[in-house]
């Protein structure tokens, strides 16, 4: 029966006399191991971010845009031909399957200004059901109510890019601000959602759809919006939403059966699953890639293995002349080289963290360490270790014991 104990202690007290000659074989382990963490960090990092931006922007949210209007044969873009009105957005959230909430919006780049202070943003014209579809939070003040789209109030609620623009320090709530030349109050502020890629989601301007539509960007076609947003209960909801509102805003159309429908929607949630795909598919690439040092790593554990069996020949040969058999060698190598890979692998975790960490910090980039990439990493350390260990080992455990004593 194998005494691992004692052969353990025996590998140990042979690693211990090669100190420097440990360290550097483990190297490679554990820089194996501290880029595999690091890559998997910046990867899940970049999945966690990319998810809450999503969200921030609303889940399983379909967004439906007018037409393009064609001048000359040419095009002028999606949005420019006035197809959707509010009938059609209130025809959905009364007929689609699967639908939360609807909100019909009007949109354009607008001049801002109070006292000295002007700011060019975006306004939006829209309902209070808008604010819930795209998750935006009041800061401070109130949201619309239903008197304001009613009867066309001169109210304003601001993003917090705006209200930095124009009021700086001083409280916006109450304050008159002009949109073109249009006066309005400023009856509450949003909490601030940050970028989303190139987009600022706090520079806006938000106000009633009936007061856009009567007082601030005009329209030939009355009730006509720019788009409509539906929210829809799921993922899977979205789907069939979808395909209920193109039925309904293509009766309500009169669109024959040969007809291009006269209006464009896009489904989030379709888009959503991509984009989470394509990071999950960048952080696997990662990690990948660098798992390939690990196996450099566990290369260099099997040369400098093989030498330390060819140093060591004839202390095998003493081994196996005093009783210990085949298997009492090889065990004591794969002990080793478990040994090797096992300390470079902790080392590895625990420099691999700090390293996230730092560039986290340093660069403002997402990081997120979970235990499961650790243990993973440990693990495939370790499983290095004895896979490139037991060729050095089954070698030593071959070796004739005569042959052996006789080595110089």
């Amino acid at each position: 029966m194998i005494d691992f104990k004692s052969t353990l202690k025996i590998a140990l007290k042979s690693l211990e006399v090669n100190k420097m000659r440990s360290a550097l074989t483990s190297l490679g382990i554990i820089i194996g191991v501290a880029a595999v963490i690091i890559m998997l960090a910046i990867g899940s990092g970049a999945n966690k971010k990319v998810q809450e931006n999503m969200e921030s922007m609303g889940s399983n949210v379909l967004t439906i845009r007018s037409a393009a209007a064609k001048t000359g044969g040419i095009s002028m873009g999606i949005g420019s031909k006035p197809t959707l009105s509010t009938k059609d957005a209130e025809a959905i959230k009364r007929s689609a399957r699967g639908i939360e909430a609807v909100a019909p919006l009007m949109s354009s780049s607008k001049q801002t200004m109070y006292g000295n202070q002007n700011w060019q943003t975006t306004v939006y014209g829209i309902t209070s059901e808008y604010l819930y579809i795209k998750n935006y939070e009041i800061e401070l003040g109130r949201a619309f109510s239903r008197d304001d789209n009613n009867n066309a109030a001169k109210v304003a609620i601001i993003g917090s890019t705006v209200e930095m623009e124009l009021f700086g320090d001083v409280n916006p709530i109450d304050k008159t601000i002009r949109i073109g030349n249009v006066p309005f109050k400023v009856i509450g502020t949003l909490k601030s959602k940050g970028q989303m890629g190139p987009m600022d989601q706090d520079d806006l301007i938000f106000i009633p759809l009936t007061t856009a539509q009567r007082k601030v960007f005009g329209t030939d076609f009355p009730g006509s919006v720019s788009q409509i947003i539906a929210k829809a209960s799921s993922l899977e909801d979205s789907n069939i939403a979808e395909s209920d509102i193109k039925i309904i805003l293509r009766a309500r159309h009169n669109l024959g059966k040969m007809q291009e429908n006269d209006f464009e929607i896009r489904n989030s949630a379709e888009f959503q699953e991509k984009m989470k795909s394509t990071v999950r598919t960048f952080a696997i690439l990662l990690a990948s890639i660098a798992s390939v040092s690990l196996v450099v790593g566990g290369i260099g554990i099997m040369n400098i293995m093989l030498v330390s069996v060819t140093e060591r020949t004839k202390e095998i040969g003493i081994r196996m002349a005093i009783g210990a058999r085949a298997m009492d060698i090889r065990i004591q190598f794969l002990i080793e080289a478990l040994v090797l890979s096992l300390i470079g692998g902790l080392i590895g975790v625990i420099a691999g963290i700090v390293i996230a960490v730092l560039v986290g910090a340093l660069f403002s980039t997402a990081i997120e360490i979970t235990a499961m990439p650790i243990l993973l990493s440990f693990g495939f350390s370790g499983l290095v270790g004895i896979g490139f260990g037991y060729y050095p080992a089954y070698k030593a455990s071959l070796l004739n014991p005569i042959d052996a004593l006789r080595y110089e």
